[in-house]
């Protein structure tokens, strides 16, 4: 946890598996604020029933985004994603409990989780961070999702690791900063609930948190949490067709050829990937812009050489897609990101 720096390319997509307990926690929030009718058509927009999510558990997620926007949609509150993630509680964690139950301080089972999102789930590529005693969590919106929905994944994200952490350490776990890439609005319970300096108008979402925090000790107990806990394997199309991306880079197989490995039609490849939410394109955009995140914080390689080994004829082409990707062109990403990396390798 107290490495300098090291990029999360942990993104999940479309029928990616996805902790049910997630979206178990969304629909007990819609059930105390909302109408039965609201809960009920969010159940059939999603595709699953109360007996069954209670089942369940990991989900799909895309079904777990649709619920967020869904909640967001209906709430003009700014800080709904805030209340919602403040309800957490340890013992509704299920396919996370066994795990939890081997870590002795909070920064273990942060670790874990921001190492394992298959089993916590991850909405976002990030860049982890320790400067001046301090863990930063930069998020990196490769998804290009909308900034609104992207802030709310954030700020529930953060919270509900915040009301986790006050549970297992039985302390109240705060925040030093936290930074928005959006507009300044109302922040009230998100300031009370995090303790943290809010800034606006940033280059990326970020939070930190002191290491003194990390260090605490989890006294949770577990013992009647974790009875006849077990742990089911899921699987996803999406998946095995990223597998099947990273292998080939940075040569990419286009769709037509991709399909023909799956041994079914472009056609059939295209509705599949529908229906997971997602795209061939979006896919092979997610793998190329990772890989070249990665090379630009880890690698000394310059623009045109990364441009070169990421199968590009023309520069110029790489910087203009690589904008497409994150938003940024490549040499002011590194810009962003590279000094504080740089000066911290050197100490």
């Amino acid at each position: 946890m107290h490495q300098a720096c090291s990029y999360k390319p942990h993104i999940r997509v479309g029928d990616q598996s996805y902790p049910a307990y997630e979206l178990k926690n969304l629909f007990r929030y819609l059930k105390l604020h909302f109408a039965s009718e609201v809960v009920e058509r969010l159940y059939t927009d999603i595709g699953i029933g109360e007996a069954e999510l209670a089942l369940s558990q990991f989900v799909y997620v895309w079904q777990v985004e649709y619920a967020m926007n869904y909640l967001r949609e209906l709430s003009p509150d700014p800080e709904t994603a805030v209340k919602v993630a403040s309800s957490y509680r340890v013992a509704t964690l299920d396919v996370l409990l066994p795990h939890l139950t081997q870590f002795k301080t909070l920064g273990q089972c942060l670790q874990f989780a921001i190492s394992n999102p298959d089993l916590v789930g991850s909405f976002s590529d990030t860049l982890l961070r320790n400067h001046d005693g301090h863990l930063h969590v930069r998020w990196l919106n490769t998804n290009k999702v909308d900034t609104e929905h992207y802030s709310f994944q954030f700020q529930h994200s953060l919270c509900s690791l915040l009301a986790v952490a006050k549970e297992l350490t039985g302390e109240a776990v705060q925040v030093s900063h936290i930074s928005f890439a959006e507009p300044a609005r109302a922040v009230d319970l998100l300031s009370v609930q995090s303790g943290a300096d809010i800034r606006f108008n940033s280059e990326f979402f970020e939070w930190s948190i002191d290491h003194r925090y990390l260090s605490l000790p989890v006294t949770y107990s577990f013992e009647q949490d974790v009875a006849g806990c077990s742990i089911v394997s899921s699987h996803s199309y999406i998946s095995e067709i990223l597998t099947i991306l990273r292998q080939q880079a940075p040569e990419l197989a286009c769709m037509e050829s991709m399909a023909e490995l799956q041994n079914i039609s472009a056609r059939t490849l295209r509705r599949k990937l529908a229906n997971a939410n997602t795209s061939y394109q979006k896919l092979v955009d997610q793998v190329r812009c990772q890989k070249a995140i990665d090379l630009i914080l880890t690698s000394n390689y310059s623009i045109d050489e990364i441009s070169e080994l990421m199968g590009f004829s023309d520069v110029s082409h790489f910087r203009q897609s690589f904008k497409h990707w994150i938003g940024y062109p490549p040499g002011h990403f590194h810009l962003l990101n590279r000094p504080l990396t740089e000066s911290l390798a050197s100490k």
